[in-house]
């Protein structure tokens, strides 16, 4: 069945071989990018390479929540109903530790903006045919400073950044408590593979991008993952896992939602 389809962090890495690998289904894919010369480019690279023609993208800079909020509306103007999120866009090094809120980069991208989008877009997300959303953990998960979190203190970049990543496990988790119709798994893609972020990051790689995107194509439609709904998936073990101890903190994750809630103005 055709699935409609939104992958942010899409015009390169383990995005755009996703991207391609649901093109070739026949899927209505639809990207996401910074840079909108590179977004067109990608858009045009993925019809001809798989003779689909229902191919299109949206360019947002994650880093902006306000141009987060802007996206959720564009997005939820141009679709009426939207089978699979892919929260695949995420940051290690970044030219600016913080953005124009002094909040730290990485929390921006990998957990605010994400967990903005996503809930700016549950309207249609629940029109969706057995919807499903997807959320790029890692294996690196660190308790979560909720000084950091709100700017008002700040840690190294590998800290934040896997803070960032227990954060958006923590709210997949509950969020996987109360949408019971939506499908919603958190995983971690692989350590070290083959993409610009982790080259830029740890200047080696481990793994081809592809171990990647395959898990990523099996979890956004693969039918045995349908009934994981609120579970961690480990691709480093290949299988469904456990989180950080964290994760599984209800009193932390009410805390951490709390104030997500109030940076957001949700």
């Amino acid at each position: 069945m055709k699935k409609t389809i939104f992958i942010t962090g899409s015009t390169d890495g383990i995005g755009k071989l996703t991207a391609i690998k649901l093109a070739k289904e026949g899927h209505e894919v639809y990207l996401h990018g910074r840079n909108p010369q590179k977004l067109e480019a990608v858009i045009s690279e993925i019809k001809d390479l798989t003779n689909n023609e229902s191919i299109d993208g949206f360019t947002a800079d994650l880093s902006d929540l306000d141009t987060v909020k802007k996206l959720a509306d564009e997005v939820s103007s141009k679709l009426t109903k939207l089978d699979v999120l892919i929260n695949n866009a995420g940051v290690y090094k970044s030219p600016k530790p913080t953005n124009k809120d002094g909040l730290d980069m990485r929390f921006v991208v990998n957990y605010l903006a994400p967990y903005l989008l996503t809930t700016s877009l549950l309207p249609i997300i629940r029109k969706g045919e057995t919807p499903r959303i997807v959320n790029l953990s890692s294996a690196a998960q660190s308790p979560v400073s909720l000084n950091v979190l709100e700017g008002k203190s700040s840690k190294s970049e590998g800290e934040t950044y896997a803070q960032s990543k227990l954060a958006l496990t923590m709210w997949s988790f509950d969020m996987a408590k109360k949408e019971k119709d939506i499908i919603i798994i958190p995983v971690n893609p692989g350590s070290l593979l083959n993409t610009n972020m982790v080259k830029e990051a740890y200047g080696q790689f481990w793994s081809s991008a592809d171990k990647g995107a395959d898990i990523l194509h099996d979890l956004a439609v693969g039918e045995k993952h349908s009934s994981m709904s609120g579970k961690y998936f480990d691709n480093d073990r290949g299988i469904y896992g456990t989180a950080h101890p964290d994760a599984y903190d209800e009193a932390k994750n009410k805390a951490l939602l709390e104030v997500t809630d109030s940076l957001l103005g949700m």
